[in-house]
């Protein structure tokens, strides 16, 4: 009724499947998370996973076949019309000093050797000095372990279920960067971003995505929450922070026009359907006490909100013509 047509990460899907009229659905798998747990690397954090050395595991040898192996679980809905396709992990640390830490590991560790050998190669020195590595040099071997990590995956995905759209790692935090997203377009074939801290998606970043990669993109997480929630005291969550729940809807207005203008844009999921129960204190800790949700825990439609989301949501294809007659018009007259 909202104009919604699918469900994101953490979705029940299967009592989903049981409606009249069933959503489009997404899955979430825990590819790399699941080995570092495993293997006593990882424990979860507040919104995602820690690592103890602060990085992934993807040089590991061992995680490929673990990666092959944990998607076998994918075959189940191989054949299923209603599923869109697969996130394979949440938030991963891909981070700039990624280089520097994985240096800072133990000499035997795969990911120690994989970023010495890469150094080396890069300087063309068989003894690089550390304090020669320039912030190049870290932006170019983040593009280089994200490739590692999303070539092992992909390969695993697509050989358990080649039905369905592989829609990346939920990526944060290193979107500005071209070796990251060049890297993610070369595998994912939607690239899934987070994103938070800002009142809108900038035209100027999505340009660059479409300059690096010719892979699109959807906004997997983003939310307002409202300070106008008697006992929600929005401490937790990344979201962005409104006083009503007027202004919660002109920031998903703002957000979804922006992100309907964009040619490379192919949706958003809004982060949740319902609020925080701050009396559930067994939830993920940035999950306690926020204003995140349509309706609240005791599934009551925040009105104001819901009907500006309805309004952009009820008419996106005629708003998507809209832009794109705009920006016909625009270069035609050289502008």
């Amino acid at each position: 009724e909202l104009g919604f047509n699918g469900t994101a990460s953490w979705s029940k899907d299967e009592l989903l499947a049981s409606a009249s009229k069933r959503p489009v659905y997404t899955r979430k798998w825990s590819f790399m998370s699941s080995y570092a747990k495993q293997r006593g690397y990882a424990k979860m954090g507040t919104g995602h996973y820690n690592f103890k050395a602060g990085v992934p595991y993807q040089f590991d040898p061992e995680f490929e076949v673990f990666a092959n192996e944990y998607a076998k679980q994918l075959a189940t809905t191989k054949d299923d019309p209603y599923l869109l396709g697969h996130f394979c992990d949440n938030e991963l640390p891909f981070r700039i000093e990624c280089l520097d830490k994985y240096l800072k590991l133990e000499q035997t560790e795969p990911g120690y050797q994989a970023a010495w050998k890469w150094l080396q190669e890069r300087k063309g020195e068989e003894n690089p000095a550390l304090d020669s590595i320039t912030d190049e040099d870290c932006k170019d071997f983040l593009g280089f372990s994200m490739d590692r990590y999303y070539e092992v995956v992909s390969k695993a995905i697509r050989k358990h279920d080649p039905n369905h759209l592989y829609l990346g790692s939920r990526l944060i935090r290193v979107s500005g960067i071209e070796s990251a997203i060049r890297a993610y377009g070369k595998h994912a074939d939607v690239m899934s971003i987070n994103w938070y801290g800002a009142w809108m998606l900038e035209p100027e970043r999505t340009a660059n995505w479409a300059e690096w990669t010719v892979k699109p993109f959807i906004i997997s997480e983003w939310y307002a929450k409202g300070h106008d929630v008697p006992g929600l005291t929005n401490e937790s969550g990344a979201g962005w922070l409104v006083k009503t729940q007027k202004e919660r809807g002109y920031y998903y207005q703002n957000m979804a026009l922006n992100l309907l203008a964009r040619k490379n844009a192919v949706g958003w999921h809004w982060f949740r359907y319902s609020d925080n129960d701050p009396e559930d204190l067994t939830t993920d800790p940035s999950n306690r006490n926020s204003n995140k949700g349509i309706v609240n825990v005791e599934y009551e439609l925040y009105t104001d909100l819901a009907n500006a989301m309805k309004q952009v949501n009820k008419q996106a294809y005629r708003l998507i013509d809209f832009f794109d007659d705009s920006a016909s018009a625009h270069d035609d007259q050289g502008e």
